[in-house]
This record gives C-alpha cells, structure tokens and sequence, in this order.
C-alpha cells in the first residue's frame, strides 16, 4: 500500500530545475522531455513486475516459500507476529517511497525500488501459497483481471486527458480509514470480508487513475524511478485484493 503522492508541479509552459542543488539549471520540460519520461516510467514499471515474479518463482522453487508461509500463518502464528510483519511493511514501504522520489542520486532511487519490490514478494507469499494450494486458477483469474484493470484504466486517463489529480485527498482519507481497519482486524482478530476487498479494489482503481494522471502532466520527468513506484504499488493492491475475492469465491 502506497499513499498518493503529489509529486512536482504542472509542467506545461513551467521551468523545472533538474538535478537540484549548487548550480542546478532551470530546465524547461517540452513534450519531448515528457514523453521520455512516460516511456521511462512504463519500462520501469514493467522491470518491476518482472522482478516481483521472479522472486516469487524463485521463493516457491527454492522451498523458503513454505518456511515463510509456516512462520506467519502456521500453528505457532499469532496475530501479533502478523501485526509486526505488516508494520514492517509499511515503515520498509514508507522508506522505499521516499528514497524513489526524493533523492538526488539515481542508485538510491534504485534502491527505494528495488526494496519496495522485494517487500512485496515477501508480504505475497503467505496468500499466493494458501491460494495455490486450496483455490486453483485464483492467481490467474487476478493477474488477468488485474492487468486487464490497470490497461482500461489507463486508457481512461489517456483517453479523456483529465486531470485526476483531484482524486488526491480523497485516496489519502480511504486509505487512512482502511489501515486502521486492517490494524484493527489484526489486533482484535476479526475478518474483513469480501465487500472490504470491493471497496480496496475500487481505491487501487483510484490510485491508478490519479498516479496515471500525475506521469501524464505533474511529475518532474527525472523522477521516473518514482513514477513507477507508485504505479507498481497501485498494482499490487489491485492485484492483492482482486485475489482475495478470487479466493473467497473458491
């Protein structure tokens, strides 16, 4: 879970200063520079996506899919271990986030990435497990929903060329409220059902839109790596969460 980001200003007609600091340029981004970056931020993207199925591959052909999958939702599983490793993940998200958008230099902004990728393969395991086991073609049904999601609404947001980036606050506030009922699940040990899976996959559709939106006209466009990033996170909720209903439907 990634939470909107407002990154950088309108870049029709506005001077952007590329590679701040001492000496730094003011550069004027054309639509040459932005259709780079666009170009850019999609191959990154799909970098990731490859990445995250690889290391899925590689957990689940190495055998430590199942140690993970034990140690969090074995018999010896508690609640509480759960809380942990979910906290884990929020402060490694937040972290990873801030390194892909904020710093100057490109190998951190790699490694923002690179982290963020590999906390979600960890996170995934437990579920792509249960639902390879117990609920098959449930990953396939999601992938194919998922990437059929992310090309429609991105058509959307290319198609009509509206700005959603007024979609921002009202990402932030559902986001806010469904972290609290996570936590809240995880503390006090109850489910949160199918229709909380509708509502998340609904958000997810959200970011998609306002992140699209946001590469397509607000971004700095040396900030790719990070355009990506929160692409990828919009994604993985999506996929996260359609998965989740595939498996409750099984």
């Amino acid at each position: 879970m990634a939470f909107p980001n407002n990154a950088g200003n309108s870049w029709n007609n506005e001077p952007q200063f590329e590679n701040a600091g001492f000496g730094a340029v003011a550069v004027p981004m054309t639509q040459i520079d932005r259709k780079t970056f666009i170009t850019r931020t999609y191959l990154h993207l799909l970098a990731a996506v490859l990445a995250f199925t690889g290391l899925e591959v590689a957990l689940f052909k190495s055998g430590l899919a199942d140690n993970i999958t034990a140690a969090l939702i074995g018999s010896q599983a508690s609640q509480g271990r759960w809380l942990l490793v979910f906290g884990a993940f929020v402060i490694v998200s937040w972290f990873a986030s801030r390194l892909a958008h904020s710093s100057a230099s490109k190998l951190a902004q790699y490694g923002g990435l690179a982290a963020y990728v590999l906390a979600q393969a960890l996170i995934f395991v437990p579920m792509l497990y249960i639902a390879n086991m117990y609920a098959p073609g449930a990953i396939q049904s999601a992938a194919t929903c998922t990437i059929l999601g992310f090309f429609g609404l991105t058509f959307i947001a290319i198609g009509t060329g509206k700005d959603f980036s007024f979609l921002g606050g009202i990402l932030k506030w559902g986001f806010v409220c469904a972290l609290i009922a996570i936590v809240a699940s995880l503390i006090f040990g109850f489910t949160l059902g199918t229709f909380f899976s509708v509502i998340m996959v609904a958000l997810a559709g959200g970011s998609i839109l306002y992140d699209t939106s946001n590469i397509l006209k607000h971004f700095p466009t040396d900030r790719y790596v990070g355009a990506s990033l929160q692409l990828f996170a919009s994604v993985a909720l999506m996929f996260w969460y359609l998965l989740r209903i595939f498996m409750d439907r099984r």
